[in-house]
């Protein structure tokens, strides 16, 4: 298991760490991204998609109604799953590893699924207003 730390002041911070992941993506990557709500997880796929070569990374927004956006990059895709509404309760099926095939998928509150082992998990954690500490763990 490889983890990597950042620490983020701003969501420009959280953008540029964002990219950098999204740069070093390789097809195939299932991202799982955990915390509170506001600590900056639509912020850091935002850059993943900057990272990817979506043109218009910056028009990412959370797909909290529609539950899955699908963004084009330059060599690859980026499915973007957002769990938030679904009751924990609730079994969904989404069938989304298809897009595994052609591209990397990043889920916000994954813990509402069952998802494959060797997902890279990120972990944000509010420190203060402003300050947030980003955990990549890579199994």
């Amino acid at each position: 298991m490889e983890k990597t730390e950042f620490i983020s002041k701003n969501p420009s911070d959280t953008w540029n760490i964002g990219e950098n992941i999204g740069r070093v993506a390789k097809r195939g990557e299932l991202y799982l991204l955990e915390g509170e709500l506001g600590a900056g997880k639509t912020q850091f796929i935002k850059g993943m998609a900057k990272g990817i070569g979506v043109d218009d990374w910056q028009y990412v927004v959370s797909p909290s109604f529609t539950l899955i956006n699908i963004y084009e990059g330059k060599e690859m895709t980026l499915c973007h799953v957002d769990l938030y509404r679904i009751d924990e309760d609730k079994q969904i099926e989404l069938e989304v590893e298809e897009f595994l095939d052609t591209g990397i998928i990043a889920v916000e509150w994954p813990k509402k699924m069952i998802w494959q082992e060797d997902a890279i998990k990120v972990i944000i954690q509010v420190i203060d207003e402003h300050t947030r500490k980003i955990e990549v763990i890579r199994p």
